[in-house]
């Protein structure tokens, strides 16, 4: 049987949890190495591969919790921090962490931030202080995580989609991504923007408001908002996103940035 199959049985419980054991390790290496991903782009959209997200939920069944030492510090889990950064050309500044079974492409920097388990996340991206990727999150190249972003962990149900930021995307400080919502490539998060599967995301650009849920459109500029909702004890304003505008092609991504943050005055 292959690993797949091995990992499925297990998870179902048509065999034991003994039997798929080398099955499970062997995918995790093959996550922490990137050889295999949580998610994938097939051309068509993101598709998710369900059994290595069971490999990850079944790994937390296999290990058990040990004391883990880096340098000054002293770490207490199932599994252990990432090792062969330089290797990788990964740059991680104290005290941030990539745990074991994320993959980093060479180039990205982690800030004291956080990087969890079946997490992918491309190079050039930067994981500002306190940022957060959640498990099995899928982070594209030349991607901005400013300080104290959360990008939330979707392991269960593995048929769930995780988070998705696609290439060249901008997520402003204090903003929260979570409940498997894709940000688009080049797409831009005013701070403290916090988008969910249910978040209301209104386009505002137009004549009249277009209104979607679950995905921020490629180059879109999106700054949090507010919408009036009656209750039976009055009008109360509930959050939404605004999308005011969208980032000009441009060769230099750069330039583009920053021209859209000032023209729609975007606090990042």
């Amino acid at each position: 049987m292959s690993n797949e199959q091995l990992i499925n049985a297990a998870y179902s419980g048509e065999t034991g949890l003994s039997d798929a054991v080398d099955a499970i390790r062997q995918t995790i290496a093959e996550l922490d190495s990137g050889t295999i991903r949580v998610a994938h782009n097939d051309g068509d959209g993101w598709v998710v591969n369900e059994w290595v997200k069971r490999a990850i939920s079944l790994y937390f069944r296999i290990t058990e919790v040990t004391t883990f030492e880096s340098g000054p510090f002293e770490y207490y889990d199932k599994i252990p921090p990432k090792t062969g950064l330089k290797a990788a050309g990964v740059r991680v500044v104290p005290p941030g962490v990539i745990r074991y079974g994320a993959f980093c492409e060479p180039g990205v920097v982690v800030m004291p931030g956080y990087v969890n388990i079946g997490a992918y996340v491309g190079s050039g991206t930067m994981v500002d202080t306190w940022a957060t990727v959640g498990s099995c999150a899928q982070i594209g190249r030349d991607v901005h995580l400013s300080g104290g972003v959360g990008i939330g962990g979707v392991l269960e149900p593995p048929g769930a989609r995780p988070v998705i930021i696609e290439d060249g995307a901008f997520i402003g400080s204090r903003s929260i991504v979570v409940e498997g919502v894709i940000i688009e490539a080049g797409a831009v998060l005013g701070a403290n923007t916090t988008i969910t599967a249910s978040t209301p995301i209104i386009d505002v650009t137009g004549p009249e408001p277009v209104e979607t849920r679950g995905r921020v459109p490629a180059n879109s500029v999106v700054v949090p908002g507010t919408r009036p909702k009656e209750f039976p004890a009055g009008s109360y304003h509930l959050q939404c996103a605004l999308i005011i505008g969208t980032r000009t092609e441009s060769t230099d991504r750069k330039t583009s940035l920053n021209e859209a943050l000032r023209t729609f005055e975007v606090q990042v």
